[in-house]
């Protein structure tokens, strides 16, 4: 089986919101964070260097 090129890290979601330079754009970012925790009840955390997820899958295709 291929080996997943996009895998959770261990680096900080905050740290990673506090690093956008746009004031703006930080505040918006973090208000949507603490929003997708909310309503998805999962906790977020990185995936690779610049993906925010909350949760995970495993799919499986029928082939």
């Amino acid at each position: 089986m291929a080996e997943l090129k996009t895998k959770p890290t261990e680096q900080s979601v905050e740290a990673f919101l506090e690093e956008i330079a746009d004031p703006q754009q930080r505040a918006d970012s973090q208000e949507i964070a603490r929003l997708m925790s909310e309503i998805s009840g999962a906790t977020p955390r990185m995936w690779g260097p610049a993906v925010v997820g909350y949760g995970d899958r495993h799919y499986q295709y029928a082939s």
